[in-house]
């Protein structure tokens, strides 16, 4: 039986502890790192022969996995999978997993990066320096200000920590209530938290539908900002593109688009008072290593014929 495994994850390589731990088990890691711009007949052939991949946040296609009669599981080395067609894979009898549990400090603290950005304008401040001028704005501070999360996972619990410990009054909106790693939080509904947020913040699972469209982002304080370190698809790019040029708020940071990269039309750019990053928000050293021996140890249950950890389908 084959034993080749794709990997498409691009901070994975040779000689690194996935590549060998797998190794180790008679596996035969292969290489072919994310572009999010492969060919048709690039998507086809990916999996050829592999009776495993572990892969990042490009589009997993039906047709892709369709191609791959061999192939067992696929491992996202994160946390979400909306990019794998799930009904696809439960059609074919391919596995899913995920790597919950290991990026959600590093998500927690980008996002209050990126609130401490709006809240000092310091890209801003810094791109002016740069070209020889010397601002001196009075920025806002986060303490007394409210913090709304929307979701409250493992990334969405460990934001409304970092606002208690600030001293924000921190609002959450979430289906399923549940402990907080600190208390002082209050659990209310959607439009309350969207409505009182200063800083709000999306935490949620992709839906389908925008969770922040034109309604939402009128019922928001001129004043407020958007945060996204969870999924494109959570906001109406072209509304909120619409709401930043009226000033309808004051600005918003993304660290995920809708369709990744950024396309030449997208239709934020050239809009003001936004800033946007390249889907960072779990890219640190140590989440990548947690995530990447997760995804491992994932694939290598599979192929073991146990239960995975993260199992989706």
């Amino acid at each position: 039986m084959s034993n080749r495994i794709v990997i498409t994850t691009d901070y994975l390589g040779e000689g690194d502890e996935v590549d060998r731990l797998l190794r180790s088990r008679g596996c035969e890691p292969v290489y072919a790192p994310s572009t999010l711009r492969r060919s048709p007949d690039e998507q086809a052939h990916l999996f050829d022969g592999a009776v495993a991949g572990i892969v990042s946040s490009e589009p997993i296609t039906r047709e892709m996995l369709a191609a791959a009669p061999t192939l067992k599981v696929v491992a996202r080395s994160g946390v979400g999978y909306d990019s794998v067609d799930i009904a696809a894979a439960a059609d074919l009898g391919i596995t899913v997993c995920n790597t919950p549990g290991t990026n959600h400090h590093a998500v927690a603290e980008l996002t209050l990066s990126l609130m401490l950005n709006c809240a000092r304008r310091l890209t801003t401040v810094t791109r002016a320096v740069e070209e020889g001028a010397w601002p001196r704005e009075a920025g806002t501070e986060l303490r007394g200000k409210t913090l709304g999360v929307v979701g409250f996972g493992a990334s969405g619990r460990a934001i409304t920590s970092l606002g208690v410990a600030l001293g924000m009054r921190v609002l959450v909106s979430t289906a399923h209530p549940g402990p907080s790693e600190s208390p002082g939080i209050e659990f209310v509904d959607f439009d309350q938290v969207v409505s009182e947020a200063d800083y709000l913040t999306l935490h949620a699972r992709a839906t389908g539908q925008p969770v922040i469209g034109v309604d939402q982002l009128a019922a928001m304080k001129t004043t407020a900002y958007l945060i996204n370190t969870a999924r494109g698809s959570l906001v109406d790019e072209s509304a909120l593109a619409d709401a930043l040029r009226h000033q309808r708020i004051a600005g918003t940071a993304l660290d995920v688009l809708d369709r990744e990269p950024m396309r030449d039309d997208d239709p934020l750019r050239g809009v003001e008072n936004l800033w946007i990053i390249s889907h960072l928000a779990g890219q640190t050293v140590e989440a990548r290593q947690r995530s990447g021996l997760a995804a491992a140890e994932a694939v290598l249950a599979v192929l073991d014929g146990a239960t995975p950890n993260g199992r989706i389908v």
